[in-house]
């Protein structure tokens, strides 16, 4: 099972971290390693192995090496189980999570 999932990087951000869902359903990412040499594309797989919980291995960038839109495959996970993940730690940033 895997799921795949649309993102915009935005990379040489001042703070890391989920930013939201774009009208197009891409998940919006701010990473603040530079778009040189792949640093933010390893960021942002770093970035969404912790959101996620799941190992870096089960995430493959399958679309937009060189570019700021990209596709995400996540291996291990099926879409819905992805999407509520994501909202979870989308609430948690808000400060909206209750311990």
């Amino acid at each position: 099972m895997s799921a795949r999932i649309a993102v915009r990087v935005h990379p040489g951000a001042r703070r890391a971290g989920l930013q939201g869902w774009r009208d197009d359903g891409a998940l919006r990412i701010a990473v603040a390693a530079p778009p040189e040499g792949g640093r933010a594309n390893r960021a942002l797989l770093e970035l969404l192995s912790d959101v996620l919980g799941v190992r870096r291995s089960a995430l493959t960038l399958v679309r937009g090496a060189s570019a700021r839109d990209k596709v995400v495959d996540v291996r291990g996970l099926e879409a819905a189980e992805l999407r509520r993940r994501i909202a979870v730690a989308l609430r948690e940033q808000e400060g909206g999570a209750s311990d």
